[in-house]
This record gives C-alpha cells, structure tokens and sequence, in this order.
C-alpha cells in the first residue's frame, strides 16, 4: 500500500491520540470528516493500523522493571521455532520476541516488577522452551526514550 502525505500526517496524529475525534484529525490534516474517516478506515482494513490502543505507565500499573535477554539455541528447525513462538506468546511479561542476526537467536523485552518476578519468567520460560542453549539478562537502569510512534513522514520517498 503505497502512503500518501495526508495518510502519514493522520497515522502520526492517531498514534499521538487514537481518541481524537474524527472532526479534529479532519481539520488537523485539511479533509472533511467523511473522506478523512474512510481513509482510516482504509488504512484499518488493508492492516497499516493493526490496533489502537492505551499506552500504560510500566511504573503505575506494578512493572517497573525492564529486563533485556538475550537467547542462544543451537535448535534451529522450524518445529523448535514454532514452540519457542508458543512458549514466548504464553507469558505475558514477555511484551516483544525479536529473531536476531550476529551472536544472539533471539532478544526478549520482558517488564516485570522486580528480580524476583524475572525469575519466575525466566523459570516459566526455559521450562516451556526446551533447548535453549544461552540465557543472558540484562536490566533496564533508566528508561531514557521510549515511544509508540513511528516516524512515518520520513519513510515517503523524497520528490
């Protein structure tokens, strides 16, 4: 799906707010309501807006703490894939799952609320994943940036 300017200009401003009233993006972008409604509605249905949804304090609702780990496994079929992909969708502390390329298989982003939380993941995980070769954490001592929004004015090609 090629992206227009109006598109990009209504993703960025729905993901700063995904409530904001169809009339106030309509304005913001220089559309009217009815065309400005069905391009988000186009771009719901063709899969470019997967969601819309509440961004939470990690702090305020108990998940304070960040872990970052890193997995190796010399298990690389797609059996063992598609069982670490269920193991890893069955703990929800595990909130990102990325395959890697270089030294590491695969990185999880995983929030819990202290040390003691982490290894109960860590115990649920390697008991659900069989075949792990490496594990190695590391935690988040400062969140310096995070964001939900993706800089899509910058992905259209230049003119």
């Amino acid at each position: 799906m090629k992206l227009d300017s109006i598109d990009c200009r209504i993703l960025l401003l729905l993901q700063a707010d995904a409530t904001a009233p169809i009339q106030a993006i309509a304005d913001a972008v220089g559309l009217t309501a009815n065309p400005c409604w069905r391009r988000i509605k186009r771009l719901e249905d063709e899969g470019v807006i997967r969601a819309r949804v509440a961004v939470l304090d990690a702090e305020k609702v108990g998940l304070g703490a960040t872990a970052f780990v890193a997995i190796r496994t010399d298990k690389h079929s797609p059996d063992w894939l598609a069982a670490f992909a269920r193991a890893v969708a069955a703990i929800p502390e595990i909130v990102e799952c990325h395959r890697m390329s270089g030294d590491i298989d695969y990185l999880l982003k995983v929030a819990v609320a202290d040390i003691a939380h982490y290894d109960r993941v860590y115990q649920r995980l390697i008991t659900l994943a069989p075949g792990i070769s490496d594990v190695s954490s590391t935690f988040s001592m400062e969140r310096i940036k995070q964001s939900t929004v993706l800089p899509v004015l910058e992905t259209l090609p230049s003119r």
